[in-house]
Parts: C-alpha cells; structure tokens; sequence
C-alpha cells in the first residue's frame, strides 16, 4: 500500500540503550540519589533542629543527630519506591532544597 505523499515518513530512533543497560543505569542512578541526596537531606534535618529546636543545645544536637538516623533509611527507601528515577532525584531534590535555603537564611553554624 503506497504512502500518502502529505504524511511525513516515519522516524526511527537513532540510538536506543539495550534494556539491561536502560535497567543498570536506573539502578545506579538510583543509588546515587540515595547515597547523596539521602546524605544531604539526613545532614541538613540534623543541622536546622541543632541550630532551631526549643531547648538546651546538647538536647537539640541529639535530637537533630536521632531525627537524621530516621530521615536517611527513609531517603534511601525513597529512592527505590519512586516509580522512575527522575522521580527519586527529584523527590529528594525539593526537600533538600526547602531545607537548604533557611539553612542558608540562618547563616549556616550559629
């Protein structure tokens, strides 16, 4: 059946990762996030809780040091239930942002 001279031809890919390629490279991107966005997010909780919490400041750096044990198992669960891993980074992105900038604001380390 000949092709209608309006309709454009069809497109090949150029270049297509084989799929256990494609499945490596999420799983390491992935584990980067983990590793480095966990990081981040579990060193800046403890940072703003030390810097902001209520109390003495031996209490508010072990709190901050406690709260920070739970947020990266979490980060890193995180990165591995997020459905692709543009979601993972970006998931662990905006925290790590919202916490960076009051960070910032305060002036780091008091």
């Amino acid at each position: 059946m000949p092709t209608s001279l309006l309709s454009p031809p069809a497109r090949r890919p150029v270049f297509r990762l084989p799929d256990s390629l494609r499945m490596r490279f999420g799983v390491l991107a992935r584990t980067v996030a983990a590793v480095v966005g966990g990081y981040l997010l579990a060193a800046l909780t403890a940072a703003l809780m030390s810097l902001h919490l209520p109390m003495a400041r031996v209490d508010a750096v072990m709190t901050g040091t406690m709260t920070a044990l739970v947020v990266f198992p979490a980060a890193v669960m995180w990165s591995f239930a997020a459905r692709t891993a543009l979601r993972a980074w970006i998931g662990l992105a905006v925290p790590v942002g919202l916490l960076a900038l009051p960070f910032a604001l305060s002036g780091g380390a008091a």
